[in-house]
Formats: C-alpha cells, structure tokens, sequence
C-alpha cells in the first residue's frame, strides 16, 4: 500500500529521503493539527544549508499570524539570514533580470510554464502575471510555502529532490530553471527530466545562471563548466549570464556565445528547443511590469536616497553589476508608464508583492 502524501495548503511533500518526517506530518494532520504538521515541515532545510534551525515557537508564530506578517517578516521567523536578504531584494538583482533577458529574448507566448528550484516564486510570479498557467518545484518546503502565500499564489506548487524520481506533472510549453542548477546533481539525470516536460513540438528549455566550474564565484555550489554543458545540451544556445542583464537594461537583444568563450564567465546561461530562435529584443514583455503596476522605490534605497547594501556579502556579489544609480530622488510609489518605465526597467522603481 502506498504511504499518503501530507498536502498542506495544496503543497505535496514528496521529498525523498524524509520518510519519518512525511510520515509524523500526515500523523498531525490526521490527529487534526494543522499547525504541528506545518511547523514540522517548515523546519526543513536543504542538503547546503549551514545557518540555525528556526525555533519551533517562531514557526508557529508564523503560521498563526501569517495573514497579516510581511514577507520579510515571515522569512525572519524562519531564520534564513542571507538567505532573507538574497530573497527580499531579488527583484533587482542582476542575476534575476538575466533570467527574465533569457526568457523574454526567446519568449514564444507560453501558455504553460515549469520551473525546478522555484525558490519562493519570484519568475512564476512575473510569467502568472502575464497570463501563464504556472508550476514550480522546489526541495525546500518553506519556500514553496511562502510563494504560496506571498509571492505567487496561483502557482501549482510540489516539494520534491530534483534528484529523485518526479510525479507525471504533464508537459509545459516553458521549464526553466533560474540560479539554481549549479546546485543541483546529477546534471545529466536532471537535464533529461527537465527535456521531457517541454513540449516537444514547441517547447522552450531555459537555464539562467549557472555558476562556471572555470570562473572565480562567491557559492559555487556544484559548478559545471559551459564546454560541459554544452555536451549535456548539444544545440543549446548559450550566454554570458553578464550579458544578459546589459541586455535588458539597454532594451536590446543579447549576443550569444559559444560555450568554449565563457570560459572567463562567472555564470552563463543555455537555452533549447524547437521554438528557440534568434534571440528577439529585450523590450519589456518581461522586463518591464505590466502596464499600470503599482511601484515603490527600490527599497535598497535608506532615508537619505542612497543605497543601503544588506551585507558586505550582498554588495560584493551583486554590486558590480547592479543596473539602478547609487543614489535615487525618486518618490516612495509611482505608477508604470511612459514617464516611469526607464526607472523600473533599471529597476530603481519596482513591483513589489502587496505584503513585501
């Protein structure tokens, strides 16, 4: 007989490897405790993580009062450290507007889309916004948990080990994988996994960010080299994950590169496909809000409208390659338009979730 799976708040545990932990979770919910189930789960952390363990008092603090904490309120309970600051300021990290420059670059209108390692939902928030049906995986069930509840609400969310056998999840018109697959092994194993939910027809395969096996990096995780990758994803489309963000702040198309030129890269980007073509312009389907999005000011910005950097650590590997100016005289909120679009496409203003 196969165990039952706990679902909290429509999010599946499947992770492998946890067995005694499903199982006291499922215990809970039968018993009718929610709460217990919850806070158990929430405690759970991933193969690389070094920082505490969230008191189990703070966890259910987070669970009672979530409807009205904020986004960085609750990823404090949780006791993520920079991991919070890495979360919170996402938005206009370099490394997520590549992200966006790879998919708007080769941005065929899915109407359906997957990402592994979703985090807590920052790229499935941008395409359901733009009227994609979307689903994210992610090994730590927290993340998923907060996507759930603060950043993509809509999102078809599964707890599971890229590593590990996957549920039939169908096929998707996009799957992507953002600043994660570094991390991630066996790559080959994955990277089959990850082909045989696209579409076969017309599906497009996007893996920003992976951090270069040949290149100095601040987390390198499990780096993989371009020359590599290419081998694992022969035809595939590569980019300085560099250029990617320059693109998108010029509103241009980015250059690829062939993989044996990224050697120097810090991290570098593939994509694959039948609907891959020349890479298009970096416009504004994705790299801007959508028309009419309420905006705040970068919140890097402190009183005085200089930027504030959350960490020595934050401002040595974003720093260099941020796109908004030193100092901001912008006001707190302003609307997208054509008198603010410049500002949120170098991401000075954003479009933050309501409760950030």
């Amino acid at each position: 007989m196969t165990a039952r799976v706990p679902v909290l708040d429509g999010i599946p545990f499947l992770r492998a490897g946890r067995q005694a932990l499903a199982e006291e979770a499922r215990a809970r919910l039968d018993a009718g405790d929610r709460e217990g189930a919850l806070v158990l789960l929430l405690a759970d952390q991933d193969d690389w993580w070094r920082g505490p363990v969230a008191e189990p008092a703070a966890l259910r603090e987070l669970v009672r009062h979530q409807p009205r904490l904020s986004l960085r309120q609750a990823m404090e309970l949780l006791a993520w450290g920079p991991v919070a600051d890495y979360f919170a300021h996402r938005w206009s990290d370099p490394t997520f507007l590549a992200g966006l420059a790879l998919l708007e670059a080769h941005w065929t209108a899915p109407r359906t889309a997957f990402e592994l390692a979703c985090g807590i939902g920052h790229h499935l928030r941008e395409l359901a916004r733009r009227g994609v049906a979307v689903a994210g995986a992610d090994v730590v069930f927290a993340k998923l948990w907060v996507a759930r509840h603060w950043v993509c609400p809509q999102a078809r969310l599964l707890c599971l080990d890229a590593a590990q056998d996957w549920p039939g999840l169908g096929r998707f018109d996009l799957v992507a994988c953002h600043d994660a697959f570094y991390f991630l092994e066996p790559k080959a194993a994955i990277l089959a996994r990850l082909r045989a939910l696209r579409d076969p027809a017309h599906g497009v395969l996007a893996i920003s960010h992976v951090h270069n096996a040949e290149a100095e990096n601040l987390s390198a995780g499990a780096a993989v080299s371009a020359r590599d990758m290419a081998g694992l994803l022969p035809g595939a489309t590569f980019y300085d994950d560099a250029e990617l963000t320059r693109a998108l702040a010029e509103a241009r198309a980015p250059t690829p590169s062939p993989p044996e030129a990224l050697r120097g890269a810090e991290a570098f980007a593939a994509v694959e496909g039948p609907g891959v073509a020349a890479p298009l312009a970096v416009a504004g389907t994705l790299a801007l809000p959508p028309q009419g999005s309420a905006l705040r000011r970068n919140p890097l910005y402190g009183a005085d409208g200089r930027i504030a950097w959350p960490s020595a650590r934050y401002a040595r590997e974003y720093g260099p390659r941020v796109t908004y100016p030193a100092s901001s005289g912008l006001p707190e909120t302003a609307v997208l338009g054509p008198a603010t679009a410049e500002a949120a496409r170098r991401r000075e203003l954003l479009d933050l979730p309501e409760r950030w």
